[in-house]
């Protein structure tokens, strides 16, 4: 799962109210009577923004108190852009690995034959030559694209039809975390003000 292309697809005004989803719930929903979901693993990196940092924590905790739940971290550089027009440098911030670590585990979990199915939820069309080398080691990969997040070039490949989460919005709604997660530390976590506003 690509937290970022995830996590841009719901800052669309009415689906900022999901921010606080319980993403083994709701791909479980997604499984059929004979299916299990095995794991969701779920990769991202940590902003360097500290309201920002301490939103995505929450949701991380939350989400983690589900041994289902993976989390995959890549990291934030330092970067400088220079403006051609006035020369200014500009400091930044890129996010750097996480796209290769979840390229690397589509290619690993296919030859290593971790599951029957893989379901991958990105519209990054980077991720086709990590997709088309586990079709080649016979793992059966569907695509699933984030809220408003569509890409034509990852739809024509894997296998059977692609599956556009927007149009599964009732799924979203009963899968959102109470406004308290009691955690196995004993510590009752809450929802991000910021995110309750949302709701």
């Amino acid at each position: 799962m690509d937290g970022f292309n995830f996590y841009y697809g719901l800052k669309k005004p009415d689906w900022k109210r999901y921010y606080w989803l319980d993403i083994v719930k709701l791909f479980e929903s997604f499984m059929g009577p004979n299916q299990e979901l095995v794991c969701v693993k779920y990769f991202s990196a940590r902003p360097i923004d500290v309201g920002k940092s301490k939103r995505q924590d929450a949701f991380f905790q939350a989400n983690k108190e589900n041994p289902k739940f993976k989390l995959i971290l890549g990291k934030y550089l330092k970067k400088k852009l220079k403006c051609f027009n006035c020369f200014n440098i500009i400091r930044t911030y890129e996010e750097k690995e996480t796209d290769v670590r979840l390229a690397t585990q589509i290619v690993a979990d296919a030859y290593q034959k971790i599951c029957d199915v893989a379901i991958i939820v990105s519209a990054d069309s980077d991720m086709i030559p990590a997709i088309e080398l586990a079709t080649e080691a016979m793992q059966k990969v569907f695509i699933c694209f984030p809220p408003h997040q569509y890409s034509n070039n990852l739809a024509s490949i894997g296998n059977g039809k692609t599956i556009q989460l927007q149009q599964y919005e009732v799924r979203f709604k009963q899968s959102i975390f109470p406004d308290t997660v009691p955690l196995s530390s004993g510590f009752n976590l809450p929802i991000p003000p910021e995110w309750k506003a949302f709701q």
